[in-house]
């Protein structure tokens, strides 16, 4: 506030991300089966909210397509009240992670994962605009074409202007003057001519209506956390600056919330919104996010006939466009998979499978996660290597390198010959690390094996974590006796 340059700065960002989230907002709120106006409403008080609330300053978080396709089938099967309820939900399961410090286990998402979650996301995207171009008129196909020209071309020529407003400005003008008959945004729902008031949902608190809504809002909390810290750490990289984590997971529950009290649909951090505040408008600070929830409301409000009339064709286009500004084509290249480990394209392709095969992007991320698991587990397991000596004593050495844990050690008790080795054994573990009770159990049992046959066995060059946690566990666990 004390820099007029800084400020003019974040005034522009904002009114230019507002700008750009208006045909957002309407296509995600036809995505969920609701009015327009309930994911504008949602787009205006995620963005004020989290302005206040977040970690992660500029960043914005209006109503999204990954929230949207997450509960549609809420709206669908059971009405916007149980919609609405399940958003409320969902911001407090947000919460909740947020305390259990949920933001801290984002290092374990592998790369691949994200990869995934992220081209999963665009393929619903496209797949959310099927219906919008079936049984329609023959004159929504050119227009669609016309749109999309026009959203590849005007980036190059200029950038002062959203290709998106653009469109849509374009192809309203177009569809008004030529008295031109299509499917419009008003044909979906009426647009709010008021501003959001408090809304509290008409539905029974009961474990039926839990029972209905808690699958959903926790994919919901899910989802959104996911997009919403990814979308924080690349901000991050951009700014080259930190931000809390652990803040922005709370603040998204808490801004959920407060939009399902204003019956809103709900959201989380928006990637490419985020960009075009950050990057291309040069916007570092909340108030930025905050104008455009602001700047957002009073168009549609003030310019709510005008929207009515914008053609679903140019809506259609511009979330195509936004699915393939999404979609990680560097990731399918064949150059890329070529140099790629086998392992990490396997999850990748798993998680997009499962994600667009269930609709449901929390389970194809906790399936990719899974997968990722246990294929880093098997490579890490065949890292595991024993070499057998003899020391001058006359001892037989066992020298093991590697990680032990349950993958890897499992198999350690064939390694020996406990037949033919003389009376003292050594196992050395200094090139190794021993990482949990399996490993410890195995340990003892292979110690029980050669005191079976009258051997003594030592062990040896255990560092000080895996000392200690033999120490604790040895002779504890059962095993073969």
């Amino acid at each position: 506030m004390r820099s007029p340059r800084r400020l003019r700065t974040e005034v522009l960002g904002g009114l230019v991300v507002a700008l750009a989230l208006i045909p957002e907002a309407i296509s995600f709120s036809i995505i969920a089966g609701v009015d327009p106006r309930l994911g504008l409403f949602a787009s205006f008080t995620m963005a004020v909210s989290i302005a206040f609330l977040g970690g992660r300053p500029a960043m914005i978080s209006a109503a999204t397509g990954a929230v949207a396709l997450v509960i549609a089938p809420v709206a669908r099967e059971h009405g916007v009240d149980y919609l609405v309820a399940t958003v409320i939900l969902a911001g407090v399961v947000q919460v909740l992670f947020a305390v259990l410090g949920v933001a801290r286990l984002m290092r374990f998402i592998p790369r691949s994962v994200m990869v995934g979650f992220v081209n999963a996301l665009a393929i619903l995207i496209v797949i959310a605009q099927v219906p919008h171009l079936v049984d329609v008129p023959l004159l929504v196909y050119p227009l669609v074409l016309a749109a999309i020209a026009i959203l590849v071309l005007l980036p190059r020529l200029t950038t002062a202007v959203p290709a998106p407003l653009v469109t849509i400005v374009l192809l309203t003008a177009a569809t008004v003057v030529f008295a031109v008959h299509v499917p419009t945004v008003g044909d979906e729902g009426a647009l709010p001519d008021s501003l959001p008031t408090l809304f509290l949902p008409d539905v029974p608190l009961t474990l039926e209506t839990l029972r209905i809504i808690a699958p959903y809002a926790l994919g919901m909390a899910v989802v959104g956390l996911l997009e919403s810290l990814m979308t924080a750490k690349l901000v991050d990289e951009v700014t080259d600056t930190h931000s809390d984590k652990t803040r922005e997971a709370w603040g998204q529950g808490a801004a959920n919330v407060i939009t399902g009290f204003f019956g809103g649909i709900g959201g989380c951090a928006m990637i490419g919104q985020t960009m075009i505040n950050v990057k291309a408008s040069g916007a570092r600070t909340r108030i930025s996010t905050f104008l455009a929830g602001v700047f957002l409301l009073a168009l549609v409000v003030g310019l709510g006939d005008v929207v009515a009339v914008i053609p679903m064709a140019a809506l259609v286009a511009v979330m195509v466009m936004v699915s393939v500004g999404t979609f990680d084509w560097h990731s399918v290249r064949p150059s890329t998979l070529r140099r790629m480990p086998k392992s990490e394209t396997a999850v990748m392709v798993v998680t997009v499978a499962v994600v667009v095969a269930t609709h449901n992007l929390a389970i194809g991320v906790v399936t990719g996660v899974l997968v990722a698991t246990l294929l880093f587990a098997r490579r890490v397991a065949h890292l595991t290597d024993v070499v057998v000596s003899d020391d001058p004593s006359g001892a037989r050495v066992y020298t093991v390198t590697g990680a032990l844990f349950f993958a890897s050690s499992n198999d350690l008790v064939s390694r020996f010959d406990y037949a033919r080795d003389p009376s003292e054994v050594v196992v050395d573990l200094s090139g190794a690390q021993v990482w949990d009770a399996s490993t410890v159990a195995t340990l003892d049992a292979i110690t029980t094996r050669y005191a079976r046959r009258g051997t003594t066995v030592t062990i040896r060059g255990l560092d000080d974590v895996s000392a200690a946690r033999h120490a604790r566990l040895t002779g504890t666990l059962g095993g073969e006796g």
